[in-house]
């Protein structure tokens, strides 16, 4: 098993039928970290709406980000478009899991990332939810 300082992860799409819920399983298993950021659509509640596609995989991958946090990894969840309902919940803490709008990771030599999931830059998204709506239901047909 590897470790390293922080893992980032987005677009999981939990609750759906194209989530690879079980290669994400073999990663973590192999990489342990300091970090985990979550930026965005881990969980698909837009598809959700629709049908849920909730496989056991699901579970173990959220046991598993639960567990880091019990056991000192620093997990930050920032929501984007498709678990935007939590967005209401930035500066929260749920257990040991934040909840942020934004976040600067400072990496070890000491470069500042500013960590967003990107979703508030995609046009579509802010000015035509509509036709994103309608690319996810395409999309998950």
């Amino acid at each position: 098993m590897s470790s390293v300082r922080a893992i980032f992860l987005s677009d999981v799409h939990l609750g759906t039928r194209a989530c690879q819920a079980e290669r994400l399983l073999d990663f973590l298993r192999e990489h342990e970290s300091d970090y985990l950021f979550l930026l965005g659509d881990i969980v698909d509640f837009w598809a959700m709406k629709r049908s849920v596609q909730w496989a056991p995989s699901h579970n173990t991958v959220v046991q598993k980000v639960l567990r880091r946090a019990r056991h000192g990894c620093q997990v930050i969840f920032i929501p984007g478009n498709h678990d935007e309902a939590l967005r209401e919940h930035a500066g929260v803490a749920f257990g040991d899991i934040r909840v942020e709008s934004e976040w600067i990771h400072h990496t070890a030599d000491g470069r500042r990332y500013w960590l967003v999931h990107g979703d508030e830059y995609d046009q579509v998204t802010r000015h035509h939810r509509w036709v994103a709506l309608l690319g996810d239901v395409a999309y998950n047909a």
